[in-house]
């Protein structure tokens, strides 16, 4: 059983990790496979690199069929305001690329396509006042969320058109150990805010609005369960943890494991979702439910983080 995973970055190799202790081969493709990074998350587990651009059409059938691959994840792309700048590159690589990537599926006879989406995609000014739930109207006018809505109508035609197994998860705003290579600002910021706090040092950190966060490896299981389970009659998933975290937990559950954390709010806005996501679907359907509360999550980030670190 092999899987391949386009995009070397934090929720393909959460998920890795989880595969590989199963026995599975993976192959990552990225145009730019840090090997480094590769490392650190999977040590010397048997995991093969591949720098291809998901633009490429025959080198994504070519690793395909050349590695025998029944599973692929599909990760790669820019997040945040890398896809707006400009937005025709951004346009090509996230839209073009999951063409591709649904074209090579289609022609290398590829069983599972699990594409990873975002919560970003629903309409806000829709929800209502209960926990957004999958059927929520989906819109955006900005880059990023608009190039994940255009992808999902993508992948969901060509599963239907050709018959292969499609399961499309939307995780809320991801964070963990990790590189922020591809765009994601939030994953970033946490990052250092979790520096921060493990080395007792003071940051000044601009106030984020309120967000639903889900911990990297909450979401790497996401990913695996997707990946092996039987096709769900449901396609589409949530993947949060059901709470809206104010700038003010933030802190607060950062601090419950970093005590030396001092942080100085600095500009920002406190705007931000209102409804977190239903995860009743994933439950039973993947038979998923988050098993990191925010200040558990922070707490394995920093523990992990130290120990990357040196500290």
């Amino acid at each position: 059983m092999t899987t391949l995973i386009t995009g070397v970055g934090l929720i393909g190799t959460s998920f890795a990790q989880l595969a590989v202790d199963r026995g599975e081969q993976v192959v990552f493709l990225d145009s730019e496979p840090r090997g480094e990074y590769l490392a650190e998350k999977l040590g010397s587990s048997n995991v093969s690199s591949v720098r291809r651009d998901v633009r490429d059409l025959p080198a994504l059938v070519e690793t395909m069929t050349a590695n025998g691959v029944d599973t692929v994840v599909h990760t790669a792309g820019l997040i945040g305001g890398r896809v707006s700048d400009p937005l025709y590159t951004g346009l090509q690589i996230n839209i073009g690329g999951t063409i591709n990537v649904c074209e090579a599926v289609r022609l290398a006879g590829v069983k599972r396509l699990v594409h990873v989406s975002t919560f970003g995609v629903y309409d806000r000014d829709k929800e209502g006042d209960a926990p957004v739930t999958e059927s929520l109207p989906l819109w955006s006018d900005r880059g990023y969320p608009a190039s994940k809505i255009a992808n999902e109508l993508i992948v969901n035609t060509y599963a239907t058109q050709y018959g292969f197994e499609l399961v499309v998860l939307r995780p809320a705003n991801v964070y963990g150990v990790g590189h922020f290579w591809a765009g994601s600002g939030g994953g970033e910021v946490l990052q250092r805010l979790v520096t921060a706090g493990i080395k007792g040092e003071t940051i000044e950190m601009p106030v984020v609005r309120d967000f639903e966060y889900v911990y990297a490896k909450d979401v790497g299981r996401a990913v695996e369960l997707a990946a092996t389970v039987p096709q769900p009659t449901q396609r589409t998933f949530n993947v949060g943890n059901g709470e809206i975290t104010s700038f003010a937990d933030l802190i607060e559950a950062a601090k419950t494991s970093m005590p030396g954390l001092n942080v100085v709010p600095k500009g920002g806005s406190s705007d931000g979702i209102k409804q977190p996501m239903d995860l009743s679907a994933s439950k039973a359907g993947l038979g998923w439910a988050p098993q990191y509360s925010l200040a558990d999550g922070l707490a394995d980030y920093a523990s992990e983080l130290r120990a990357r670190l040196g500290l």
